[in-house]
């Protein structure tokens, strides 16, 4: 086919649409609103992905986190005496860092809430005996000061570092670095960083709970040890709870990813040697990962499969206008057929007609549907992420839709009787 007859074919199609403006705009507004709510739905399931995914990204893939968990039978454990033991132990960690070689290292941590207090300011906060690499590895960062050195645990300092919130509620005025806070009724330390507030994070795996970093108090782990010692004892109304507990998690680094799963099944072994009860748990963050990926990927076709049901809609909506445009130039075409047009040329003149339609509809979607996304993360602050491919997909996806919803009332318009069509009135 020639380029002039292809062009004297289409010319019609786009004629009509201009003559009926209002009409051919209520058309295209069903593919419009489709595509771009196909935009936005994977913008915000592609944002929901990306976080969860980073959340676990962020505990290391090549890292394993074992963590003491305290029985669920405390009575029993127990056996009647006033000190709960349960939990992994300095020894733990030893034989873990020294007798399998796939361990590159063995990261200790504990955890406990105490009164933190300076002067008639206080707050109940989140105790943490860390090492240096705990800021990177959690993906905190400093809102001013420093974090704990090397240097700080080899000396014992008397240093902390305060999470966000602890700072604001205890030094609303003032600056807390080089301040002294009090932890616990005792003890107190100077303050030589905060760090920058951050969003509490969702529970990750069966062993890893919310945390809320801003009211966090961290100290360096040697110091905790040597001041806390390996009983903690908290005092409650009427009661106190003595605990002995050296480790809250321990956080192992593997030379591999190809060795992560079969180190954490050594690992696992070697702590029921040592442990009669089920007190730790190790959270394997690549299990994790693989399993986020694939959740979040359903969920993010789900939400495409529910944005795509307007698409079908508006692809409804132009059959059905085609159908109607069909009858009323039922005449025209009876015209064209016996001035010489073929089958194909009838039907091509209103396939190309829906195909404007569905693809100019398709165009404006796209922009509207990155303008929404780029709206609701400014206005809103609801984080959205435009995959690349989405505008794509969803423009291919509108084209595809005009092409099915429109073969048939082309193919309608293209078997009309030449003879019945020209006594149409």
């Amino acid at each position: 086919m020639s380029f002039e007859r292809y062009v004297h074919m289409v010319r019609p199609g786009l004629k009509s649409i201009g003559v009926h403006r209002l009409r051919s705009t209520l058309t295209m507004l069903g593919i419009v609103l489709g595509v771009a709510s196909v935009i936005v739905m994977l913008a915000v399931g592609e944002a929901a992905r990306f976080k969860a995914i980073q959340q676990i990204k962020d505990l290391g893939a090549s890292n394993l986190i074992v963590c003491s968990v305290k029985p669920v039978d405390e009575t029993k454990q127990n056996k009647g005496q006033f000190v709960l033991r349960y939990g992994l132990t300095l020894g733990d960690m030893d034989r873990i860092s020294s007798t399998i070689p796939t361990v590159t290292s063995a990261t200790p941590m504990r955890e406990f809430r105490k009164e933190v207090r300076f002067l008639d300011l206080k707050l109940e906060g989140r105790v943490v005996g860390v090492m240096p690499g705990f800021l990177e590895s959690n993906g905190l960062r400093l809102n001013e000061g420093r974090f704990i050195t090397s240097l700080d645990n080899e000396r014992f300092a008397n240093v902390v570092v305060l999470g966000a919130e602890t700072a604001d509620t205890l030094f609303p005025v003032d600056d807390p670095i080089g301040k002294s806070v009090q932890v616990g009724r005792r003890h107190h330390y100077t303050v030589i960083g905060v760090t920058q507030r951050r969003a509490p994070s969702a529970g990750v795996g069966g062993s890893l709970s919310a945390q809320d970093y801003n009211r966090d108090v961290y100290m360096p782990f040697a110091t905790d040890q040597v001041r806390f010692g390996k009983m903690l004892i908290t005092e409650k109304p009427g009661a106190i709870q003595a605990e002995r507990l050296e480790l809250s998690q321990i956080t192992v680094a593997v030379d591999t990813m190809e060795h992560v799963k079969k180190t954490a099944e050594i690992i696992r072994g070697l702590l029921e040697q040592f442990h009669d009860i089920k007190d730790t748990e190790i959270t394997i963050p690549l299990d994790l990962l693989e399993k986020a990926e694939e959740t979040q990927r359903i969920f993010t076709l789900v939400l495409g499969a529910i944005a795509s049901i307007s698409l079908v809609v508006g692809g409804i909506g132009i059959m059905n206008i085609m159908l109607a445009t069909v009858t009323e130039r039922t005449r025209e075409i009876g015209i064209r057929r016996a001035l010489g047009a073929k089958r194909g040329d009838i039907a091509l003149q209103f396939l190309v007609e829906t195909m404007v339609l569905s693809s100019t509809g398709g165009l404006v979607g796209v922009g509207l549907g990155i303008g929404l996304s780029h709206f609701v993360n400014h206005f809103f602050n609801f984080p959205t992420i435009i995959p690349p491919w989405s505008p794509i997909l969803a423009f291919a996806v509108s084209v595809a839709v005009g092409l099915i919803f429109g073969t048939y009332p082309a193919r309608r318009a293209a078997r009309m009787d030449p003879i019945e069509a020209l006594r149409h009135e």
